[in-house]
């Protein structure tokens, strides 16, 4: 007999629709699975084999053949358990093979027929909405996943019988119903109020959350670096609807989705470790998965002694704070994953670091600052917006009893600064300035007579690229949105040129 029904994979961040069709004839007792199954999908015979024993069904000893369709693509997810234990229950006559046909299954299956969940669930259950297939059977780890999809009806049975038992109308099973999730920014987020003193970074890392810039700060160890990039976040504005469900299909197929968790609502902070290799920074794996500059979309990367990063792991970031995104070719596949992030990186001026100090003397020489600067290259130093030299505290900023301007006073001007962004950019589809194309600046970026003459002669003193040229600009128009400016001054190009041109002669 014959019998077909539905479940889905993921390639890249989307979810695909997989026909799984079941054959089942005379013959000498054989299990095969055909259309390109990778290694958890072959091992699928085996745990869908004892799934059955176990709930009390039969398994046919009989010739079973199962085709995944379409055949052309490799398929890789454990989720495609549930469907073939379905089919090959339709096709032996224990299910009504029209019945099956009408609903998606995504699952695992454990040995004793109970249901797993799986990673990637939220873009399979987007897609199986698209498809017109609106009720779906998930494990009940994945309901959160598939509860956040409007339109969709959701089975959550805990064992393989129990969808059985439903299918056959021996047992009801209800509908799950949306769940309200409350997510808001956490409470012991590190705040910009524990910062002393460094007012000028605190300045130059506000513009950057205004605008979505990358930032590079150089200084020497124990001026704050890592404690002002680790308060980033807490004056980030609040992520859209859409940049939330971005980033929550991308932490679904990266298995990081906590259970009983809707949206992600806070924007990512990625830290990686500076021995992670190239294809942990930007993904990849015979089927690509994302990386690091993928999980930080919509967030942050930070990225911590920039020079001990390998220099195929640095170059690799060229394309994504370029483009937004990073294209991974494989021979089986050639993906887009999206990666509009801010980078965030920190440096020692030297290899000891005391060479910006005014309480410690340099023990580097000459060429041991030329090795140690020339890891960062000049095409990648060209893509960060923003350079600016941490120097080390004085006693009297440590010991000042002063108040301190706290992160959410920041982020009330951060927040201003962005809604003018997006009321602008929105015919475009973008979110902030850090995203404007060339094209983009002539429209939305007015410069006054005076700021045109301040940035010919810089770009002319200071032989800046075009990208570098561009980037000003972009900053230029940041700091005139936080002051609620709708052309660019002089003022904020010499503020911008000023942030640009403090890279504290790396090259």
């Amino acid at each position: 007999m014959f019998a077909q029904t539905y479940g889905s994979t993921t390639l890249g961040l989307n979810g695909v629709l997989i026909n799984v069709e079941v054959d089942i004839t005379n013959g000498i007792p054989a299990l095969d699975i055909v259309g390109l199954p990778d290694t958890a999908v072959r091992e699928s015979r085996e745990r869908v084999r004892a799934a059955i024993k176990n709930a009390g069904l039969e398994f046919p000893t009989r010739r079973i053949t199962i085709n995944l369709a379409p055949a052309d693509m490799k398929k890789d997810s454990s989720g495609l358990d549930l469907p073939i234990a379905i089919g090959i229950l339709a096709a032996s006559g224990q299910l009504d093979a029209e019945i099956v046909k009408k609903y998606i299954f995504i699952s695992e299956l454990s040995l004793e027929g109970k249901l797993r969940g799986i990673t990637g669930l939220l873009p399979m259950a987007i897609n199986s909405l698209h498809q017109n297939m609106t009720t779906v059977f998930v494990a009940p780890d994945n309901v959160h996943e598939a509860l956040l999809v409007e339109g969709l009806t959701v089975f959550a049975p805990s064992s393989l019988l129990e969808v059985v038992l439903f299918l056959k109308g021996e047992q009801d099973l209800s509908p799950l119903a949306k769940v309200s999730y409350e997510e808001n920014r956490a409470n012991d987020e590190a705040d910009f109020a524990d910062v002393q003193g460094q007012f000028a970074a605190k300045r130059a890392l506000e513009i950057a959350a205004a605008g979505g810039h990358n930032v590079l700060m150089v200084g020497p160890p124990g001026s704050g670096k890592t404690m002002l990039a680790r308060r980033i976040n807490s004056i980030l504005p609040t992520m859209s609807n859409q940049e939330a469900l971005e980033i929550t299909k991308i932490y679904s197929i990266a298995g990081l989705l906590t259970n009983n968790a809707g949206l992600v609502k806070n924007r990512p902070f990625r830290s990686p470790h500076h021995t992670i290799s190239d294809a942990g920074m930007i993904g990849g794996g015979r089927i690509p998965r994302p990386g690091e500059v993928t999980l930080s979309h919509n967030g942050v990367l930070f990225l911590d002694e920039l020079p001990e990063f390998s220099k195929g792991a640095l170059e690799v970031l060229r394309q994504p704070l370029e483009d937004g995104q990073v294209t991974i070719s494989r021979v089986n596949a050639s993906l887009s994953f999206p990666a509009k992030l801010m980078l965030i990186a920190s440096m020692n001026p030297c290899p000891c670091g005391f060479l910006t100090d005014s309480s410690n003397q340099c023990s580097c020489s000459p060429n041991d600052i030329r090795r140690y600067t020339k890891k960062i290259s000049g095409p990648l130093l060209d893509r960060i917006d923003i350079h600016m030299h941490v120097p080390r505290l004085d006693y009297s900023d440590l010991s000042c009893d002063k108040p301190v301007e706290s992160s959410a006073a920041i982020r009330e001007r951060v927040e201003e600064a962005r809604l003018r962004q997006r009321n602008r950019l929105a015919k475009f589809g973008l979110f902030c300035n850090a995203q404007m194309g060339h094209k983009n600046l002539k429209s939305t970026c007015p410069l006054t007579a005076e700021a045109q003459y301040l940035l010919k002669q810089a770009y002319t003193k200071m032989n800046l690229s075009a990208r570098s040229y561009d980037r000003i600009i972009k900053v230029g128009r940041t700091i005139a949105d936080l002051t609620q400016s709708e052309k660019i001054t002089d003022i904020h190009i010499a503020e911008a040129i000023q942030l640009r041109s403090n890279n504290c002669n790396l090259h």
